[in-house]
């Protein structure tokens, strides 16, 4: 396997991952930035990938506990060094399983928060990812309803799900979480302040009962000019954080 070394959070951290396939990007860097968990507190990541997402979200959060689940062998085994290689490995913890075989068969204790990026496709015939190493990453054996299933199995009552997903699966998304979760926070992220949301950040406590909330959006690149815009920027670096205007 071609690996190449990246940095985030301005170089606070360093990944080895996959030159082809999928790889760590803007949506494992605000799905860490949207982390809030408290010290002490336990932290699950379902599909945690090579750890993009839990490796920059524990460098955040260095007292509290992160479990990332995955259930590719050799992306877990990525995920392992890499958090050992960043000194995290007293508090970060990568296991290897499906989770389309649910949480009860992890043989863990629900979680305080947890969060994920599932697989954006549920049909073959929709996915035309450009490498096929990224299928794996891209498409849902069990589709949305088993990844939002487990997650509310895996949280406790009144832990928070947050899932960033593509901005047309927002209604599905809600669907699914709703009889068991509310209180939900929604935030687009848009790739201009002028063009509709591509993703879609949703956060939701498990028996919440407070009314939903739509969050300001997030724009990530100027039109005039430059890569990203300064909150974005300030987000990459670990500046700063996706806050959700209170729980």
């Amino acid at each position: 396997m071609d690996l190449t070394r990246d940095r985030l959070l301005g170089g606070r951290i360093e990944i080895d991952q996959p030159a082809r396939g999928y790889r760590a990007g803007m949506d494992a860097a605000l799905l860490a930035a949207a982390c809030d968990a408290r010290p002490r507190e336990r932290v699950l990541e379902a599909g945690c990938g090579v750890g993009g997402a839990m490796l920059s979200a524990a460098a955040r959060r260095p007292e509290t506990r992160f479990v990332g689940l995955e259930r590719d062998a050799a992306m877990a085994g990525l995920a392992r060094a890499n958090a050992a290689a960043n000194g995290m490995a007293d508090w970060v913890e990568i296991i290897t399983g499906e989770v389309e075989a649910g949480f009860k068969a992890l043989g863990l204790q629900p979680f305080d928060h947890v969060f994920s990026n599932p697989p954006f496709f549920d049909d073959p015939a929709a996915l035309r990812a450009p490498d096929p190493a990224k299928s794996g990453a891209w498409m849902a054996d069990g589709g949305l309803t088993a990844w939002t299933a487990f997650l509310l199995k895996a949280v406790r009552e009144g832990g928070t799900i947050t899932i960033i997903h593509r901005a047309d699966r927002l209604a599905d998304i809600l669907a699914l979480l709703a009889p068991k979760a509310g209180s939900f926070r929604i935030r687009g992220i848009q790739p201009f302040a002028d063009a509709p949301a591509k993703r879609v950040m949703v956060r939701a406590i498990k028996t919440g009962k407070a009314p939903l909330v739509l969050l300001p959006a997030l724009v990530l690149h100027p039109r005039d000019g430059g890569k990203h815009t300064d909150e974005v920027e300030a987000i990459l670096r670990g500046a700063a954080a996706l806050g959700w205007g209170g729980r």
